[in-house]
Order: C-alpha cells, then structure tokens, then sequence
C-alpha cells in the first residue's frame, strides 16, 4: 500500500477516528464457535512517524511531497519499511504554539516524533529561557503521551541579527536540550542550505525544491537507524 502523507488537517480525524477494523464479520451460524468471529487476526497496524515543526516542516511555497518530510515519506515507502508518515508542520509556529498543541497532536502515540521548532523563535528576538522550556515541555509531553517513543531534535542556527551572543546561545539550547534528554540531534537542519540564494526561495529562508532534497538527506542520516533502514 502507498504510504500516505498526512497533512496538519487531516490530524484531526486521525486523532478521532479508530484504527480500520474492515467490513462487519457476518453473524455466525447457530452451529458457530463464539470464536469464529474472531478467527481471522486483524493486520499489523504500521508505526507513525511525526514531524511536528514550523513553516520548514509544512513545507511552504514548495508542493507537500516536494517538503522534506514528504521526501522522507517517499523514501520509506521505496524501502516498503512499516512506517506512516504524518506531517504536523505549522507556519508560523514558534515554540509556545508548539508546546500548547503537542499535547492535542498526541491523541494517538508515535513511534518516532521529530522536533523542528525554535527558528521563529530566534528571528524574533525571544528570550531563550523560554524557547528552552518550550522545548523541555513538548519533550516532556512526548515522554509521557508516548513514552517509547524516539525523540529527534532538529537543531538551527540564526544570523547574528540580533547579536552575536544571541545567536551563539540560541544554538547551544538545542545541544543541551538533547543532551539532557538523551535525544537524537540533527546538528543543523539546514546544513549546505542555509545562506545558499540558490537553494531557497526569495525569502532567503525557505529552502526550495531543491534545497529541501538536501534537507532530506541531512535529516535521513539521522532517522535511518532509528527506522531499520539498511
């Protein structure tokens, strides 16, 4: 079956809905075990894969199978891995936002949860010892509506707009939130794409089509071994 990419609108009734459990079992005959009914075991449910992330993750201005987690999703369906991907990116989204809706997003566990937020953070100038608690929240959170589950972090980096102190302590907060909670990080999400005109769009932030197939090779580096893939 082709893995399916679900979008931030789709969550709602995936949040609600129950797993397909197929068509009613006709009533069994007057003869029947009460066993019969059962008899025919149901099929393995395939693990979830979140990206849960801002306007990078949603993939904005490109088509959603050309983001870096639709690329992703692709990969894993080449590779027939047992993995859906669902794409819970939000533009705009800062870290508060991310925190405040975690929990919602949640409603059924995930296997593996990969977290790209923070940058609009950093572009806005907040303080970082609330984008660390932001961060040490939804981590938190993940832990206790999923507590198997494997935790990415997706560092970034900022220019040095807003100091270069800023930008070198904005950096640090995702290695000691990774490092404190034992998760796996990516260094940097936007590695050889990040101040490359080329490889984003007229905003100088949002990587293009092309940009995001880099993207996706950074990120894949990371969650290959956490998937099985060979």
């Amino acid at each position: 079956m082709k893995l399916k990419m679900l979008p931030l609108a789709a969550l709602l009734g995936l949040a609600l809905t129950a797993c397909n459990s197929g068509p009613a079992a006709e009533k069994p005959a007057a003869t029947a075990a009460p066993a019969a009914t059962s008899a025919t075991p149901p099929a393995t449910a395939k693990k979830r894969l979140l990206f849960f992330g801002n306007s990078l993750t949603a993939g904005l201005g490109v088509e959603p199978e050309q983001a870096f987690a639709g690329l992703i999703g692709q990969k894993i369906d080449s590779l027939k891995l047992p993995y859906e991907v669902i794409n819970a990116g939000l533009s705009g989204e800062t870290t508060a936002g991310g925190r405040s809706r975690v929990g919602w997003i949640l409603r059924q566990p995930v296997d593996i949860f990969v977290l790209e937020l923070g940058a609009n953070d950093g572009l806005r100038g907040i303080p970082l010892a609330s984008t660390r608690q932001n961060l040490q929240g939804i981590v938190d959170t993940v832990r206790r509506r999923s507590p198997g589950a494997q935790i990415v972090l997706a560092g970034m980096q900022i220019p040095p707009n807003m100091g270069q102190a800023y930008s070198t302590d904005f950096k640090a907060v995702f290695q000691e939130i990774a490092a404190k909670n034992h998760l796996v990080l990516i260094p940097f999400l936007l590695e050889g794409v990040g101040g490359h005109p080329d490889l984003n769009q007229a905003d100088g932030i949002h990587p293009t089509p092309a940009g995001h197939r880099i993207v996706a090779r950074t990120v894949w580096a990371s969650l290959a071994p956490l998937v099985g893939a060979k």
